[in-house]
């Protein structure tokens, strides 16, 4: 028998800006998504990272509207409004008592921190962390290159190199990372373009500058305390991105999950 009760139901733990291109494939299809956050949430893109309805109780990416929920018994009523729900529950243990028909691991920790292969009739993965057969019933490729999007049944995905995916001839300069900890003020807004050494934020009034020319398409949220080497900007050289849509990547790993979900299903993978 299988343990799908909710066939229409997904859930899909964390909410950042990848994690949103997964959102929408499930939301554009049909089905009633619940995106499981934690209470602090640092995206970085955060003009295209529903996370962003922790904060606020209402985030919108492209058409897909987003409301925050405090318990799921309001989820219901966000799913008939035609919005996507989301819930605080870092541990996922409302997954349990909603019983999806799949659980998505989208939090791109680089390590697997909680999501396990009885979570759900069907649980897919993205990025390194995890082992499809094992952890997960499968796991995506998330390293930018000719296997991005790549479904993986059996093994794991590349290991985490560190560096920042090559953009535009830029990798490792696109980043920001605070170089100490404490407090994020904004002195640039997302979708501004910036020069290099043009001060982007300040950290407990130190001034972090950009380190090279471009598009600030992500800034991690004002007024919380960051830790050091944490990632806190981000910049495009292509100056005429639209950073108010979903990225080309998060579109790709959004159709492989999907993808995965559906071939999962076909091979019986929910009834075992």
């Amino acid at each position: 028998m299988s343990i799908c009760v909710n066939e229409k139901i997904i859930v899909i733990r964390g909410g950042g800006d990848l994690a949103t291109g997964v959102v929408q494939k499930f939301h554009r299809t049909g089905f009633s998504v619940l995106i499981l956050e934690t209470s602090e949430p640092t995206a970085i893109r955060r003009s295209v990272s529903l996370s962003e309805a922790v904060y606020d109780g209402y985030a919108k990416v492209e058409e897909v509207e987003c409301r925050k929920i405090e318990s799921l018994t309001d989820a219901e009523s966000c799913w008939n409004e035609g919005m996507v729900a989301l819930l605080v529950d870092p541990e996922g243990k409302s997954i349990d008592e909603i019983k999806p028909a799949a659980v998505i691991d989208a939090i791109m920790a680089k390590r697997n921190i909680g999501t396990s292969r009885c979570m759900a009739g069907i649980t897919i993965a993205l990025g390194p962390g995890f082992i499809a057969g094992k952890d997960v019933h499968a796991v995506i490729e998330t390293l930018r290159g000719h296997d991005l999007g790549r479904l993986i049944l059996e093994g794991c995905a590349k290991t985490n190199t560190g560096v920042p995916g090559e953009v535009a001839g830029e990798s490792i300069r696109r980043v920001v990372r605070a170089p100490q900890e404490g407090e994020i003020i904004h002195k640039k807004k997302i979708g501004d373009v910036v020069k290099q050494e043009e001060t982007v934020l300040t950290i407990n009034n130190a001034e972090i500058q950009a380190p090279m020319s471009g598009l600030l398409r992500g800034l991690i949220r004002e007024n919380i305390n960051v830790s050091r080497g944490m990632k806190i900007a981000d910049i495009d050289s292509r100056t005429d991105v639209d950073w108010r849509t979903i990225s080309d990547k998060a579109r790709c790993l959004g159709g492989a999950v999907l993808e995965a979900y559906y071939l999962l299903r076909e091979k019986g993978i929910e009834n075992r």
